[in-house]
């Protein structure tokens, strides 16, 4: 036997490390004293030692999770110390490599195992196809629908405007109209030598915009290439993405509707039609998107002028992101398709009187949603105006997803910002890009090759929701009845699938929601979540970002709400109380009594 070997068997004796799936669930190690104890009071003795504080739980490679006893008869302590002191405090490097806890990775459902076969892709009165669904088939580029000789054509308000639309005019003096796309296909259709000739073609079509526009990002990026990248760029890829973009004529033969606040509906259209869509974002053909004085007030921003602005490292990185992906599709067709849904919610649950039991639980301080959450249902911590600022200056969970799926972009063309009971459901975006770091730090790290397997549709089986949660002015305003039922409306909206039996439903991907910048308290949300997916009767995988203490806390609560048989209504009881009871006495910033040390006071009775 090894080291390593002679290492793991004595610590897996130490700590009776459970070897099988069953036990590795929610039930905590057993010593011989606590056989006979109930979880309830195995909580309590885990709470009496001040000797022996809770360290980090090393992620051996079988994913077990080691737990840390307490020695007995030691001095006992209040069951409010269970939790961490310091929220957000994380445990160093040197202490923790990966940490998990909870239920088993394999015990949750993913897709495409735990997914009920598809119907028939066609048109319906709330649904869009824009490809002929007769010729779909693996590997073929799917073929737009109508054919193009009976292109239809909309300019109102329930509709993209487009920019090969016959009605996309301007006027050359008071009595003359030309049209737009004629003059951005010959715009277009230049050479390119510089940054300066992308720049010139663009204000050709944006005339109005030339004293306001700044390009000074997309000649940074363009005077940091070496000169074959140079040559590659000018001669090679934006001739390319111009050409592409002008296929747009061919490409969309009916109109694309807009998803519109509080109407549910869905899009489905192909890869292919989605990059000319993107292109077109690129060279900033698409009217009466450059302003918020327009009908399209309410929708995000989808020409690329603010990512051309600035001078930051941060707007170089994205260039690479989407520059990349814009050298893959126009050297290989993509084949597959892509569905943007916004689900509306008429009826919410009554939280109060919830009978739902809480779902399982995994927690990882390591990993990512898009990498360990494959297969299941991924959270975008959004901004009600998708994709945030992802075509800006924003760089963090939303505008990173959004750059390595660049195809997530797209919705900001036609998805009316989210209301409170809404979320932008997106099946099929791909993965194209690698990256490190976050926010400042972000730095593109090269292309990625998206494995993930197709549905019936041809879509990947990748499927992300977009839930924005809200911003907080103070600490406290976060528990408010009112907030809290809108965070867990927001939540249940993006997670329930009405009609669909909750065992063909996969696990929830999230982390850290509307936390950060937006205030939220990382263990309130986490409650939230657990609460909003078992009531839509969903299993959680939790990611924390390195943040060890959080995943201790967390799945501490969770056992605790487990093995007492809490339910979903009764913690939102609790949370209540806590409110009336802890934060309406608070002056300014935070209670002294935390909610995970008042849940577990309120639950241990």
């Amino acid at each position: 036997m090894t080291e390593p070997q002679r290492k793991r068997q004595k610590l897996e004796e130490s700590e009776h490390l459970h070897s099988s799936a069953g036990e590795h669930t929610h039930t905590p190690p057993r010593s011989s004293r606590q056989t006979q104890l109930s979880l309830h009071r195995w909580l309590k003795t885990k709470s009496r030692s001040p000797e022996t504080p809770d360290t980090p739980i090393q992620h051996t490679p079988t994913q077990h999770t080691v737990t840390q006893h307490t020695p007995s008869g030691s001095e006992p302590r209040r069951i409010p110390q269970l939790f961490s002191r310091a929220p957000g405090r994380s445990a160093s490097a040197a202490q923790v490599f990966s940490c998990s806890l909870g239920a088993a990775v394999s015990d949750l459902r993913r897709a495409p195992a735990c997914c009920r076969p598809l119907p028939v892709l066609r048109a319906t009165e709330d649904h869009t196809v824009l490809i002929r669904t007769d010729l779909l088939h693996p590997g073929k580029v799917p073929v737009p629908f109508p054919c193009p000789e009976e292109r239809r054509d909309r300019w109102d308000d329930t509709h993209v405007k487009m920019p090969c639309s016959q009605h996309n005019l301007f006027p050359v003096d008071p009595t003359t109209l030309q049209s737009r796309w004629d003059l951005i296909n010959k715009a277009l259709s230049v050479s390119f030598s510089s940054s300066h000739d992308v720049q010139d073609a663009i204000l050709k079509y944006n005339a109005s915009h030339a004293k306001h526009w700044s390009f000074t990002a997309l000649h940074s990026y363009c005077t940091g290439l070496q000169e074959a990248e140079s040559a590659q760029l000018f001669n090679d890829l934006l001739p390319s993405m111009a050409r592409l973009a002008l296929r747009a004529s061919s490409l969309f033969t009916q109109p694309i509707p807009l998803l519109t606040a509080q109407r549910c509906g869905s899009i489905t259209l192909s890869q292919d039609q989605v990059s000319c869509l993107l292109a077109n974002a690129f060279f900033c053909t698409f009217p009466r998107r450059n302003s918020r004085r327009t009908e399209f007030s309410n929708y995000p921003d989808i020409n690329f002028s603010r990512l051309f602005e600035g001078s930051s490292r941060a707007k170089q990185e994205k260039l690479k992101t989407l520059l990349c992906y814009f050298e893959r599709v126009t050297k290989r067709r993509p084949d597959g398709l892509l569905t943007y849904t916004r689900q509306s919610l008429q009826s919410l649950p009554s939280w109060s009187s919830s009978e739902q039991q809480f779902s399982r639980l995994h927690i990882s301080s390591s990993g990512t949603i898009e990498e360990q959450g494959h297969g299941m249902l991924q959270v975008d911590f959004a901004n009600r105006f998708v994709g945030g600022g992802v075509t800006g200056s924003g760089l963090v969970q939303e505008e990173i997803r959004f750059l390595i799926n660049p195809e997530l972009i797209a919705a900001r063309l036609f998805t009316e910002a989210l209301e409170d009971n809404e979320c932008l459901i997106i099946t099929g975006a791909e993965q194209f890009s690698r990256y490190s770091g976050y926010a400042n730090t972000y730095r593109w790290a090269g292309n990625h090759d998206d494995q993930t397997p197709r549905d019936e549709w041809l879509r990947r089986h990748t499927e992300i929701v977009a839930i924005d949660a809200l911003q907080y002015r103070s600490f406290l305003q976060q528990f408010q009845p009112d907030c809290l039922r809108r965070e867990l409306n927001k939540a249940f909206c993006g997670f329930v699938r009405p009609g669909t039996p909750a065992e063909c439903m996969s696990a929830v991907a999230t982390g850290n929601w509307g936390c950060g910048v937006f205030g939220g308290d990382t263990r309130l949300k986490a409650v939230l979540q657990m609460m909003a997916a078992a009531e839509a009767g969903r299993d959680l995988m939790y990611f924390t970002f390195g943040d060890v203490d959080l995943l201790r806390d967390v799945h501490r609560i969770h056992t605790l709400f487990t093995h007492t048989q809490a339910t979903v209504g009764s913690v939102f009881s609790l949370l209540l109380e806590y409110y009336e009871c802890v934060c309406k006495k608070t002056g300014r910033g935070k209670p002294e009594e935390t909610l995970y040390s008042f849940l577990t006071e309120r639950l241990d009775r």
